[in-house]
């Protein structure tokens, strides 16, 4: 055997590591606190785990606001296309859906999990389950093994910490391996939630709860008031704001000012311009002429959202609807195609999908995911500070620096 090597943590980073260090013929000890592996697997893309996507390189790494270039190296060696090999020669089919995102062919995230916990075992890695590492042990500034919350000691000659965010806690990722790799000398970026649920400042989304939105339109200002990003999708009002993929996509846009003061404007329908959608409410007012103004919307509006825009219009709900004048008509045209909410804070970090911060990608050799502090010990996956926007760019992330340390631990 050619060194001895722990893998700290069996998610998609810990998991790729291992199966990679073990089929170079390295004697792999896989860690784990939990009693199974990648239970955070389990629940991406909604239990479907979206792998990877299926763009271009220069695509991949625009998609990664988090330090992005840092991966250049990693990707050379393991990147998209290598993930989609991968689950394809394990005996899992893909397919690729909108925006090119990657989905195991089953729609089942366990697929995802058996092949890796297989590649790992049948290349020759050993797991410990419900095995919580204490410290990485150290002399002369290069690892020698772990001590494990037991007391247990291990002797290693290289380790991988692949412990994840701060993001799903239920799922093991509660910051570990921050304080073991700060104990070590390593600087901790700040952890901040990305890909997450956004607060809002008006009361009234609380009225409309439940209430999920698709095919409408999101353009997203930061709080200087500069455009910075718009896509169509998918979203969904909650009691403490807004949720749903197009939120989740949005927010990693304003986590860089903070989030605060950020605004979200909401067209609530894409395919018609202010022109048509006037004619429409005209036809509609036609037909409802001597309802309330009230009365006049139900057939272009969901229920739940219609009490909510009649306040916001400032029409008088009991205004008949022949006596509506035409600048209140297209001040309610406005207000449909840019329905605003303000931003007053994201949703606690527990409730991200991916946590933004981590490990100083500065201390990292990005050929190897070697630290430059201590020898011999290494990093994947979320715990490095590098993040992306939503589409499978984070589990390609996962993949590729743990396949990278994996080759080189």
């Amino acid at each position: 055997m050619a060194g001895r090597v722990g893998v700290i943590g069996a998610g998609a980073a810990g998991l790729m590591a291992a199966g990679r260090a073990a089929s170079l013929n390295k004697d792999v000890i896989v860690f784990e606190k939990n009693n199974r592996a990648g239970k955070k697997i389990l629940i991406t893309g909604k239990g479907r785990c979206n792998i990877t996507n299926n763009c271009s390189l220069d695509e991949l790494i625009a998609n990664i606001p988090g330090n992005g270039k840092f991966l250049y190296s990693s990707f050379n060696k393991f990147n998209n296309s290598d993930v989609m090999d991968f689950f394809e020669r394990n005996n899992v089919p893909i397919k690729t859906e909108r925006g090119r995102r990657v989905f195991p062919a089953s729609d089942r995230s366990n697929d995802i999990l058996k092949a890796l916990v297989n590649y790992a075992q049948d290349s020759g890695a050993k797991f410990m389950y419900n095995s919580p590492v204490r410290d990485i042990l150290c002399e002369n500034g290069k690892v020698t093994g772990v001590k494990l919350e037991n007391n247990h000691v291990y002797e290693l000659d290289s380790v991988i910490l692949s412990t994840g965010g701060l993001s799903y806690p239920a799922t093991g990722s509660t910051g570990d391996g921050y304080s073991m790799a700060e104990k070590l000398g390593h600087t901790i970026i700040d952890p901040k939630p990305s890909l997450v649920p956004l607060e809002t400042c008006e009361k009234w989304v609380r009225d409309v709860q439940g209430l999920a939105l698709k095919n409408v339109g999101l353009t997203v200002y930061d709080n200087k008031g500069t455009k910075v990003f718009y896509e169509q999708g998918e979203m969904l009002f909650t009691h403490f704001g807004v949720s749903g993929p197009l939120i989740l996509s949005a927010s990693r846009h304003i986590l860089d000012c903070g989030y605060k003061g950020s605004v979200l404007s909401i067209d609530l329908k894409p395919a018609l311009t202010e022109e048509k959608l006037d004619l429409r409410i005209q036809r509609d007012f036609a037909k409802y002429s001597r309802k309330q103004f009230s009365n006049s919307l139900n057939e272009l509006l969901p229920k739940s959202l219609i009490p909510a825009i009649i306040d916001l219009s400032g029409i008088d709900r009991e205004k008949p609807v022949n006596q509506i004048t035409r600048n209140e008509r297209l001040e309610l045209v406005s207000l449909l195609k840019g329905l605003k909410l303000t931003v007053s804070k994201p949703r606690p970090i527990d409730e991200a999908i991916v946590t933004a911060g981590g490990i100083s990608t500065r201390e990292i050799n990005p050929s190897t995911m070697e630290s430059k502090i201590i020898k011999g010990l290494f990093f994947a996956g979320e715990i490095i500070d590098v993040d992306a926007y939503t589409g499978g760019f984070n589990l390609t992330i996962a993949f590729s620096t743990g396949f990278t340390a994996g080759t080189h631990a």
